[in-house]
């Protein structure tokens, strides 16, 4: 189920909708000239009932056949510019609507790129999905077609009871009074299908996020035997979401039963006074003819009421869906008055700094607590500590993908939240142990972080994007890119699946250090690499630290012994610094923390090395089948 949980609507659907109107401004011209073309076009077609009753009472009921082909010929006309009307309206309509769901789709990406990860730490990838494609495509639809219909067929119906009424008092006075519980179950129809319709844009929602999982977790699945689990979960969720979206259907079935029977109901009713007032002479037949032809004519209008009210209130409650994501308050922004850092020198201090999750409970301690640490310009600065001491959130918020709640970083004696993101994450470049890749080429990915190089026309720039690129792959030891089916062009797979995980770190690695940052954070980036590739790239990386600052997340002693000093967290504090030996010789926890790295590190090569003997052993295993095979397809031959 998904984990959001609406606020309660707040707003009535006219005003909750009218919150697209910046988004739609541009194109509100366009929209209001359809609107008028298709105002015309009903305007026609109540038209034509007027023709009708003067050629009813006139030329059929005088038999002057000379005036026939002229009223008919009208109503021909009519019938040809109600068309083009309709035509018109389309064309004015469909083109803008699009051009509103571009604007308010690229806002929502823009709003997503600027919110902190804390938002995205709460909200399910699907939730956002479907936002963006749906809930944005029903709001265009709307716009396009159901609130200019709505606006014009309930001008229609008006002006066509006014001329029911011009025709015969009591007749449409009958009529109208019919059309009112119409009204009424309209509102309260609005009520019932409002919940229902934001449960059922709620869990198409879930249900995306559930095929993303899956599809992202694909690998897992299969390995683990649990396909059918999968299925069976999605098939409940999709089983909730048919239950709602039947519930939905008969909701409509409902009004659409009494926009069906009512107007039927009025007809007769017309039908039987109409013929007594036509037999009692308060009524020509023309009139009752026109009056009924008109009747025709609105049927139409008012049966469209139910199904333009619930476009009407999918399209609010995709509003509000919309704007949940819009209204969400960025805590992480950029200063009013900020400061600039031409070439910073690397050196970034932690001063107090602490640091609480958002939903964390109120009587536990914070993640961090009071961390006091410097690193000097050039110096690399191991952090090693158990799981779960904080080691991964304090790399973290030298970026500010989380702000700190206590304290101060700075870097230059400056604080980060005095620079802009943008110069923060140019100055400080990360590089993850999960690391993710985007369905691009190798060349864009590992160049992500140097818009200069890439954005640019200048072929000097060109040549030096081509030095950066050749110098990071050489020192993340990524040269297996050469070797791909496009080389550096070769478009890497979503998220980088198509590549093993020490291959994507590798690439992660090698676009953090072209970035050529002052400040390098490094959280585990080498934890899928065999022991001796590892040694490559940490060789490789000592030339890079040796003029950069580097922040490095350690859980291998080998990348311990890299760094001039070492830092020990502990339950969300730094508890020690010093160099490696130092460490050695005065502090247990730290002999207990580098113990249990030496034995993570023996386990993780024991199970290297037994799965190579698997391998060796499947392929002579292989080899031996092969070697029957062609022995059993020689004697084959000869029998033959």
């Amino acid at each position: 189920m998904s984990t959001i949980t609406p606020a309660p609507p707040r707003l009535t659907t006219v005003r909750a909708i009218a919150r697209i109107y910046p988004y739609a401004r541009p194109a509100m011209k366009w929209i209001y000239a359809g609107m008028g073309a298709a105002l015309a076009a009903g305007l026609v077609t109540l038209t034509i009932p007027i023709v009708l009753q003067g050629l009813v009472d006139g030329p059929l009921s005088t038999g002057d056949a000379s005036q026939i082909w002229p009223a008919g010929l009208l109503v021909l006309g009519l019938g040809i510019l109600e068309a083009v009307f309709i035509m018109l309206r389309r064309w004015f309509v469909l083109t803008p609507g699009t051009h509103i769901e571009a604007r308010m789709r690229n806002g929502l990406y823009a709003q997503l790129q600027d919110l902190p990860v804390a938002f995205h730490d709460r909200w399910q990838s699907g939730q956002l999905l479907s936002r963006a494609v749906s809930d944005l495509n029903l709001i265009r639809r709307w716009l396009s077609f159901g609130f200019v219909l709505l606006i014009v067929n309930t001008v229609t119906i008006l002006i066509g009871f006014a001329v029911l009424l011009s025709w015969s008092l009591w007749l449409g006075l009958l009529f109208l009074a019919m059309s009112i519980p119409l009204w009424v179950y309209g509102y309260l129809f609005e009520k019932k299908y409002s919940v229902i319709a934001r449960r059922a844009q709620d869990q198409q929602g879930d249900l995306a996020t559930a095929v993303e999982e899956s599809v992202h977790g694909i690998r897992v699945l299969k390995a683990f035997g649990r396909g059918k689990h999968s299925l069976l979960k999605f098939a409940d969720q999709a089983e909730l979401l048919r239950g709602t979206e039947i519930e939905k259907a008969k909701a409509i079935a409902g009004i659409w039963f009494w926009l069906v029977l009512i107007p039927d109901v009025a007809f007769a009713l017309c039908l039987l006074g109409g013929v007594a007032l036509a037999a009692a002479g308060e009524l020509s037949v023309g009139e009752l003819f026109a009056f009924f032809a008109t009747a025709t004519v609105l049927r139409f209008p008012i049966e469209s009421i139910g199904f333009l009210l619930s476009m009407t209130f999918d399209a609010r409650t995709a509003t509000d869906r919309f704007f949940e994501v819009m209204d969400e308050v960025n805590t992480i922004t950029d200063p009013e008055a900020p400061r600039t850092l031409a070439r910073p020198t690397g050196r970034m201090t932690f001063e107090n700094v602490e640091f609480r999750y958002q939903d964390a409970p109120a009587d536990l301690p914070g993640t961090l607590d009071g961390i006091d640490l410097t690193l000097e310009p050039g110096e690399t600065m191991t952090l090693v500590g158990i799981t779960g001491s904080g080691k991964t959130t304090l790399t973290a918020l030298a970026t500010r993908l989380y702000d700190v709640t206590g304290g101060r970083i700075l870097l230059d004696d400056v604080d980060i939240r005095d620079l802009t993101r943008e110069e923060l994450r140019r100055h400080v470049a990360m590089a993850f142990e999960d690391a993710t890749l985007f369905s691009a080429s190798v060349r864009d990915n590992v160049l992500l972080g140097r818009p200069d190089l890439t954005e640019s026309d200048d072929p000097a720039a060109a040549r030096e994007a081509e030095r950066v690129l050749t110098e990071a792959i050489e020192i993340a030891q990524a040269g297996f890119t050469y070797d791909l089916p496009n080389g550096l062009d070769t478009l890497v797979g979503e998220e980088g699946l198509s590549l093993s995980g020490g291959q994507r770190q590798r690439l992660a690695l090698a676009r953090a250090v072209a970035a050529d940052p002052a400040v390098l954070v490094l959280d585990d980036p080498l934890s899928a690499l065999d022991v001796d590739t590892e040694a490559l790239v940490e060789a490789a990386l000592r030339r890079v630290l040796a003029k950069t600052t580097g922040l490095i997340v350690a859980h291998r002693p080998s990348t311990v012994q890299m760094a001039d000093r070492v830092a020990l967290l502990q339950e969300g504090r730094i508890t020690d610094v010093g160099t490696h030996s130092e460490l050695l010789q005065r502090n247990e926890h730290y002999r207990y923390v580098i113990s249990s790295l030496e034995d993570e590190e023996l386990a993780a090569e024991e199970r290297a090395e037994r799965e190579l003997r698997l391998a060796e052993e499947q392929g002579r295993r292989q080899d031996a089948i092969d070697r029957e095979s062609r022995v059993i397809d020689q004697d084959g031959e000869g029998i033959r």
